[in-house]
Order: structure tokens, then C-alpha cells, then sequence
């Protein structure tokens, strides 16, 4: 079943009517280029076999219903684009596995990060389209986040925080940032049973001063992006 009442001449105004969302077997829902206003409700979640989900270009206000998460396996588009959306973007949205998922347009507070495992599609959502955008995704949290699958995080003796959806990754255990800028300017992990190799991304910590990664069983050669970072003063990668 399929409900594409985009771009009305017009434009619907108001609510969104109720009964939209006891449309278990609807499959699109294409309500884009009209004036709807209120909020998404919880319901959506209701909808199980929904595929395709666009009220981009509408008037909509509040947050993004987590329940959005519960339609994993089936949504592969979520287009909210160009409304008034506020609040955090919910980490269930990383769940929808194969999906584009586009928020652009809104109005998400400066200082909300999106999930990181939207950003970095970590669950296998195909495009997040604010993934390069470095006040929801920022740069060194994502190179920290490579580096942390490279080197088997989830071995690692003191993960503390590491790959935590909205903690500021300046909370990460081992990782020092400068109070002004939130720019990585130590990461000191040594002895804590890092493996693997080191990752290329770590280029993109580039204010790191000071480096160590010494006595662990990092195995596999010195990346030569480690050259690139300008500011290191302070490099220990023995005994690995």
C-alpha cells in the first residue's frame, strides 16, 4: 500500500490526521512539499512493512521519535529534510540497516553530536547525509573511532567511553583534548593491550601533541600519514 501525497498545490497544513498511523501495511509514505506542522509521533514505530518514509519540507516540529528504530529491516529511505526538528538525533536511526537516512535542514542544537554509529554506518545504514558535516560528526572522533576497531578496542584493558554514542570523545579513556577547542592534544594508551595495526585516519588528529602507544602488540608498519601531523612533539610507539 502507498500514500504519496507530496507537493500539494496547496499544500496540507495542520496535523498529521491519526489514522495515518494505523496504516499497519503501508508500504511509502510520501507527505513532502506541504505545510504540516506538530510533531511525529511514537506510532510510526507501528508501521512495520514501511519502506519509504518523506515528510521532508514541512513544518514539523519536537524531536525524532526513537521508535523510528523499530522498522529496521524494512525502511531503506528516511527523509526528514528541511524542517524545524530539534532535540538529539536518536541512535536507533544507526539500527536501519541498508537505509538513506537524510536530515538536513533542521534544527538540531549546534552542540548536539549525531550518533556515532550513524556517522560512521557502523550498523549498515548506507548514507547518513550529515556524516560529513564536523559539527554533528567531528573528524577526530571518527578517526579515533577507526582507530579504535584497528587496534581491537574491544580487547583493549581500559576501553572507558570509547565508541559511546554522545559522549564527547575527549572523555575517552586516554584521550586529552584542549578546553577550548575540543582538539585531541594527547593520546597516551600505552600498556593497554592494543593489537591490530594503527590506522591512516590518524592523520586527521591533527593538533596531537603528544602520542603513546608503547608496550602493547601493535603489529604491522608505522603509517606514514604519522609524518603528516605538524604539532606531535611527542611520539613513543616501543615495545609493540
Amino acid at each position: 500500500q502507498k500514500l504519496d501525497m507530496s507537493n500539494q498545490t496547496n499544500g496540507f497544513a495542520g496535523l498529521i490526521p491519526d489514522n495515518i498511523w494505523r496504516s499497519l501495511s503501508l508500504q511509502l509514505l510520501n507527505l513532502s512539499g506541504n505545510k504540516l506542522a506538530g510533531t511525529i509521533p511514537s506510532l510510526v514505530g507501528n508501521l512495520a512493512v514501511l519502506k519509504v518514509f518523506d515528510l521532508s519540507n514541512n513544518l514539523l516540529s519536537s524531536s525524532i521519535p526513537l521508535e523510528l528504530g523499530m522498522l529496521e529491516g524494512n525502511l531503506k529511505r528516511l527523509h526528514l529534510a528541511n524542517n524545524v526538528l530539534s532535540g538529539t538525533i536518536p541512535s536507533q536511526l544507526g539500527q536501519l540497516h541498508g537505509a538513506v537516512v537524510i536530515l538536513e535542514g533542521n534544527r538540531f542544537h549546534n552542540k548536539t553530536r549525531a550518533p556515532l554509529s550513524l556517522c560512521m554506518l557502523r550498523n549498515g545504514v548506507e548514507t547518513f547525509d550529515l556524516k560529513d558535516n564536523v559539527t554533528f560528526c567531528p573528524i577526530e572522533r571518527n578517526a579515533l573511532s577507526d582507530f579504535y576497531d584497528l587496534t581491537k578496542g574491544a580487547e583493549w584493558t581500559n576501553d572507558t567511553n570509547w565508541l559511546d554514542e554522545y559522549e564527547s570523545y575527549c572523555a575517552w579513556n586516554g584521550v586529552t583534548c584542549n578546553e577550548e577547542m575540543n582538539h585531541v592534544k594527547k593520546l597516551q594508551l600505552s600498556n593497554n593491550g592494543l593489537s591490530g595495526r594503527l590506522s591512516e585516519r590518524i592523520v586527521d588528529l591533527a593538533f596531537i601533541e603528544e602520542l603513546d602507544l608503547s608496550d602493547n602488540d601493535i603489529k604491522a608498519s608505522i603509517p606514514t600519514e604519522l609524518g603528516k601531523l605538524s604539532n606531535l612533539i611527542y611520539l613513543r610507539l616501543s615495545y609493540n
